[in-house]
């Protein structure tokens, strides 16, 4: 393998692999597509968020100061409809899912970005994003009062998503909510007129009380914060079209310069075969899975072991319809052979303390773990990563250990993955051996609505089960 130093990531727009590099020579400025904030955040959204968090650390693993701007949407359609439903103004309903998202971002080990700024705070930039565009010929109001960006104005719109015209129509007709009275099907809104179901959640404007389109926050926030142009946008691959299509024709109208050079796309985590996603009630949580006793750290290490342009099914049903996370189960055993190696390491190496995330950005030897290192640098090719991880552990014993500790922990940064620590011997109470012994009879049974039901039962009272092939362990449940 070629040795590299610096990382080259797949670019959405020209196709091809770019190397990933900071346009002042300095600091690499990137732009992340956030979580809109109604509801829980399903770990097939912390995919997309848990590989934007590997890039952001193999950047600056290699050396490379960063600066991570990642938005909140807390205004738009289902925000509104969601906190009047509850009866709860909009800024109280947005801050808690906002504060709860937040808390997850660190229960799965997700460096916080440098800004993460709301919607609602930047909509006076976005009044005035709209206000140059329609000076500009790019915008006009419609019947309706809403404000619409005009496409056929933009000659450069459809390059990210290689779309043909008659595909723009339709996928606009498809995709696009923000559909009042505009002249082309393919328009899309920047302002929304207030409308009686909105209630009380609206703003003024030149052009009459309304609220901005969700497309136009991500400019204004973007450029706030990174400036006319920068070096990288991320979002799941959903967002391509037509979001940040609309990103780039609203943003380089509005300041006449290529809005960012680099497009990184991350593919969806699937269900069954299918996309998880909110509208199809397919999603898991954090929570979810932890009442089924698997942990945030495990969970992590299965989403970054597979490529982030390649789809990763997460659970699969049998024809009874019973659930199984085989990749969450085989994620515990590779952590816990993982930690086993860990203290292998530390022994050879004289139990020195772990080299903290700023000791590792200042650059180490990372010894036998440098093929690991390079298939990082080589489109973030994080299974390719793990596999040879995995690798080196079987030649510690004649491999200097000084640059195996700290290749080791090099890894593990980049991945952001934690490691279990040894488990003490736990008494189980002879009232709960008895309820996990009854859920086994019931599961050897094939009854799994009864193995279902106590599951939940031993979860409410602080248990978790690990079935094995002859048996089960009781566990205290993962928090």
């Amino acid at each position: 393998m070629t040795t590299v130093t610096h990382l080259r990531l797949y670019d959405t727009l020209s196709r091809g692999d770019l190397e990933v590099a900071p346009g002042d020579g300095k600091v690499l400025r990137f732009y992340c597509c956030g979580p809109t904030v109604y509801g829980p955040a399903h770990i097939g959204n912390f995919r997309t968020f848990v590989l934007q968090d590997v890039f952001r650390r193999v950047v600056e693993l290699s050396g490379l100061p960063t600066r991570h701007v990642r938005n909140v949407t807390d205004v738009d359609d289902k925000t509104i409809r969601d906190s009047q439903a509850q009866g709860r103004t909009l800024s109280e309903f947005t801050a808690f899912w906002r504060k709860q998202f937040q808390e997850d971002c660190g229960r799965l080990n997700l460096l916080p970005p440098h800004v993460e700024p709301g919607a609602v705070d930047h909509i006076p930039h976005q009044i005035e994003m709209i206000g140059k565009l329609m000076e500009g010929g790019y915008a006009y109001k419609g019947a309706d009062g809403s404000v619409y960006f005009r496409v056929s104005s933009f000659s450069r719109y459809g390059r990210l998503s290689h779309l043909e015209e008659r595909e723009l129509v339709l996928g606009a007709s498809a995709n696009d909510a923000d559909e009042y009275e505009k002249d082309a099907l393919a328009d899309f809104a920047l302002w929304k007129a207030r409308k009686p179901e909105d209630g009380g959640n609206y703003w003024p404007s030149p052009w009459g009380e309304g609220r901005p389109g969700w497309h136009l926050e991500c400019s204004a926030m973007s450029h706030e914060y990174l400036g006319a142009s920068f070096d990288l946008h991320s979002g799941g691959v959903d967002l391509c079209f037509p979001h940040h299509e609309n990103e780039i024709a609203q943003s380089e109208a509005f300041t006449g310069q290529e809005m960012c050079r680099h497009w990184f796309h991350i593919t969806h985590l699937m269900v069954n075969g299918g996309k998880m996603s909110k509208s199809l009630g397919n999603f898991y949580t954090l929570g979810d899975l932890a009442e089924r006793g698997f942990t945030p750290a495990e969970l992590r290490y299965v989403l970054v072991s597979s490529h982030y342009r390649q789809p990763l099914n997460f659970v699969s049903r049998d024809k009874a319809g019973q659930e199984s996370f085989p990749s969450l189960t085989a994620a515990r055993q590779a952590l816990e052979r993982l930690a086993k190696a860990a203290r292998r390491l530390a022994e050879r190496a004289g139990n020195p303390p772990i080299p903290s995330y700023e000791e590792l950005c200042r650059g180490v030897d990372p010894g036998i773990f440098d093929p690991a290192w390079q298939a990082l640098l080589d489109d973030m090719n994080t299974p390719e990563a793990l596999g040879q991880v995995f690798t080196a552990l079987r030649q510690i014993e004649e491999a200097d250990p000084v640059s195996s500790w700290s290749g080791f922990h090099r890894i593990l940064a980049a991945l952001g993955l934690t490691l279990p620590e040894p488990q003490a011997a736990v008494l189980v109470p002879p009232e709960i051996q008895a309820l996990a012994q009854t859920r086994w009879d019931a599961k050897q049974g094939r009854d799994w609505a009864k193995a279902d039901q106590l599951r939940n039962e031993l979860a409410s009272l602080g248990w978790q089960v690990k079935d094995g092939k002859e048996g089960f362990e009781v566990l205290p449940l993962a928090t």
